[in-house]
């Protein structure tokens, strides 16, 4: 697959999850990953679109007066729970590339009064923010996404953004061993989250080749077939929802319907230290 195909099928994929969910499934993805009722309950019905793969604010440490950023920030799912963390006196950056996530981001900022939060239009492999801005990074399901061979960058920039002993806390899906061909050449697959998913060890890589230290990667352990319970259309339903692509696939909507999830992928917790 060509990269920019890749990001071409990508945002076209969110730009149609922007129109929104159905409540009952994004609650159901959030507390599937973590999210608790009173959590779910302070920020915007509407941000939630069950495209989580985890809760990275369950092990950023989130401090009032902080700046946080979040990369891949969609309709705000999280910059809204940060935003609770961080006070009058903390900002959340949330930064997306897709126009159709930042415009209902900024809606529902507005409606919602969560003046603490800001939205920037940027891809994430190069940010439009200043160097050594943020005392935390995070990112829920975003990472795998971005092609292999621009991996390193999106983790380049985030330890260009931290300040001085500041950390990443992550959500990602990542491979518990090596995919077949034919899911790692599935766009289905890719845009939906799974065939861009890299090992471990690659994404340890990564991280110390950016400079970063105590570095702790972990399986949540959590059912990533959650995805499969999306109402109506399962192709538009959550981080591993199967959206429809252009042109040919490797793998047919059955084949794909028929996957488990879990014996190739996982949710993992990822946290990380600036030296």
């Amino acid at each position: 697959m060509e990269t920019q195909e890749i990001y071409s099928e990508v945002n076209k994929r969110y730009t149609t999850a922007a129109k929104g969910a159905d409540a009952k499934y994004g609650d159901s993805v959030a507390k599937a990953f973590g999210y608790s009722e009173q959590e779910l309950a302070t920020i915007p019905i509407e941000a939630n679109l069950g495209l989580s793969c985890g809760n990275p604010l369950a092990i950023a440490t989130i401090r009032e007066g902080e700046t946080v950023v979040d990369l891949g920030s969609g309709a705000g799912f999280d910059v809204f729970h940060a935003a609770n963390k961080v006070g009058p006196s903390g900002k959340v950056i949330g930064v997306d590339t897709n126009k159709a996530m930042l415009d209902k981001a900024r809606k529902l900022r507005a409606d919602s009064g969560k003046m603490n939060t800001d939205f920037v239009e940027s891809c994430i492999t190069k940010i439009a923010l200043e160097s050594g801005i943020a005392d935390c990074i995070i990112s829920n399901c975003v990472v795998n996404l971005v092609p292999e061979g621009d991996k390193q960058l999106v983790f380049n920039e985030m330890f260009r953004m931290l300040r001085p002993g500041g950390r990443v806390a992550i959500s990602d899906i990542l491979a518990k061993k090596p995919l077949p061909e034919e899911i790692k050449k599935s766009m289905a697959l890719y845009v939906g989250c799974i065939a861009g998913a890299s090992q471990v060890a690659d994404y340890e890589l990564y991280l110390r080749q950016a400079g970063f230290k105590d570095i702790l990667i972990t399986d949540a352990s959590a059912d990533l077939n959650v995805y499969k319970t999306a109402p109506g259309d399962v192709a538009t339903g959550g981080c591993c929802g199967t959206a429809s692509t252009a042109g040919s696939d490797t793998l047919s909507p059955s084949q794909i319907e028929d996957l488990d999830y879990n014996e190739w992928t996982g949710s993992y917790k990822i946290y990380a230290v600036k030296a």
